[in-house]
């Protein structure tokens, strides 16, 4: 780790020595440029500024391809061709075409000022994408057999996002057809249209059943990322292998003779909304609580999430829901991908929305609760977390980090807003998957609430939004996701009916 944390540090040193910032007269970076040492007749600044810094054994030859490469970025981020390429547009000239995405996954996308494009729908998954699928999947196996006894899970659920699949190439695509043991052959113009199974000895572990819901945008972006998953998941079904090494075929079976349908049918799992329409709709119900008991919440989502994809006859989207609550009522995980550091857990309501933990609880029959998982693949070293694990790290880096509170109220009025919008995301996750411990919202309480100043302070920016965080916290404790003294309730409700009276003018 220390080595790591050197190179790390040496990386800064020399970039820092690569580039000149110029700040205005409040202090701030007004402008960034890369000092231009070959003009100033210095070689290989990068390699002085590490000697400087006390990194004297280092390989210039070795290193070289490094800094390099840093230097082309960098040169790519300090571009500016905002307003030379919007010129040209309104001239009616050509404009620069190139990729959208994250330009920490691919350089590429900067410049900005170009025209645009996502990718060939046709090329995904990429193979960097199946590689970094590959340590995704190996590591929630791995967690789920630790804390299950070292035994396989045999079915997981899997939510799948368009725009997500668009910045990492196919990351969670590639994940359910590995889980499957399943393999995408590109051709030789890199257009993913092949599937070869896996060999069991190859793969060294069961073929697991993959749930997947799509997004109602993956569902329009990606119409034929979903004849492959179909066409994956079915040629699983249909390999002659011990089912006890082969969880897909050994589901499949049992739901073709449970229900009357044939091995094909039965191994359906590709499952979105009935075409133009989107989301579960279990996001609304939850921000404006118009929800009395979960399994409201959960009838909503088997309605709105069960048509069923068929490679067989791809022009069709039917509702199946028997055939997608059958399926569902063998997950032993559920799991999500967070791919971006701009949106987490609780930033949006669509994470929530999605996820069929509690649905999958209720379905199973034998009382056991599915585990929960989420990949953080922001960085180059995936992690895979619990989702209580996740919640507790958006709540501590976020909601409850006097940092982002503040930096958020700066903005006033919207600041506020941002901050109740959060605190009801994060009652979400109690409600869909009881992912939400006690101590966050009695710390969020204690925070806001209970510190005079800082209620007074919220009250004053926006009364409007203050009154939803009050509504909120009576509401998670109403609903019995939060367990508080009486003495916390009582100024609760008094300070709904402050706050009331001040919106209507009362007083």
């Amino acid at each position: 780790m220390q080595l790591l944390y050197d190179i790390n540090q040496a990386i800064r040193v020399a970039v820092a020595a690569m580039v000149k910032e110029q700040t205005d007269a409040d202090g701030r970076v007004s402008k960034v440029t890369k000092l231009n040492f070959f003009n100033l007749g210095r070689k290989e600044p990068w390699i002085e500024a590490l000697h400087q810094a006390g990194y004297s054994k280092v390989d210039p030859e070795v290193i070289k391809p490094l800094f390099e490469y840093l230097e082309f970025c960098l040169k790519q981020v300090i571009a500016d061709n905002e307003l030379g390429a919007l010129l040209k547009a309104l001239e009616g000239e050509y404009v620069l075409p190139g990729p959208g995405g994250d330009p920490i996954r691919n350089p590429d996308v900067l410049p900005t000022g170009k025209n645009i494009h996502a990718l060939d729908p046709q090329s995904i998954p990429t193979s960097a994408a199946v590689q970094s699928a590959q340590i995704v999947v190996d590591r929630l196996i791995a967690r789920q057999r630790a804390e299950n006894g070292g035994q396989y899970p045999e079915t997981i659920a899997f939510v799948l996002w368009g725009t997500d699949n668009i910045k990492t190439y196919g990351e969670s695509l590639a994940q359910v057809m590995l889980l499957a043991g399943v393999r995408p052959v590109p051709d030789a113009l890199g257009r993913v249209n092949k599937l070869e199974l896996i060999p069991l000895a190859e793969l060294g572990r069961p073929r697991i059943d993959v749930i997947v819901n799509c997004s109602g945008v993956f569902r329009d972006l990606f119409i034929n990322q979903m004849n492959l998953l179909d066409r994956a998941i079915k040629m699983a079904a249909e390999a002659n292998e011990p089912i006890a090494m082969n969880f897909v075929r050994k589901h499949a079976l049992k739901q073709a003779e449970d229900m009357g349908i044939n091995l094909r049918q039965a191994a359906t799992r590709v499952f979105s909304n009935a075409s133009g329409s989107y989301a579960a709709n279990v996001n609304l119900a939850v921000e404006n609580s118009t929800w009395e008991s979960e399994t409201e919440l959960q009838d909503m989502y088997l309605t709105r999430k069960s048509f069923a994809f068929n490679s067989d006859n791809p022009g069709m989207m039917d509702q199946s829901r028997s055939l997608f609550e059958a399926a569902l009522k063998t997950v032993d995980v559920t799991f999500q991908n967070l791919d971006s550091s701009e949106i987490s857990l609780t930033d949006v309501s669509h994470y929530f929305d999605s996820d069929p933990t509690k649905v999958v609880a209720n379905l199973r029959g034998d009382g056991k609760t599915p585990a929960a998982f989420i990949a953080d693949t922001t960085t180059a070293n995936a992690q895979v977390r619990t989702l209580s694990e996740t919640v507790r790290l958006d709540t501590r880096t976020k909601l409850l980090n006097p940092k982002w509170y503040e930096g958020m109220l700066s903005h006033g009025y919207e600041g506020v807003r941002e901050l109740s919008k959060r605190l009801v995301n994060t009652m979400g996750w109690s409600a869909t998957a009881g992912a939400v411990d006690n101590w966050i919202y009695e710390d969020t309480n204690t925070t806001f609430i209970k510190d005079e100043a800082m209620r007074n302070r919220l009250l004053n920016l926006n009364p409007h939004s203050f009154r939803k965080v009050v509504s909120t916290l009576l509401e998670v404790h109403g609903r019995g996701y939060w367990e508080t003294s009486d003495s916390n309730l009582q100024l609760l409700r008094e300070l709904y009916q402050e706050v009331e009276d001040r919106i209507e003018g009362v007083g």
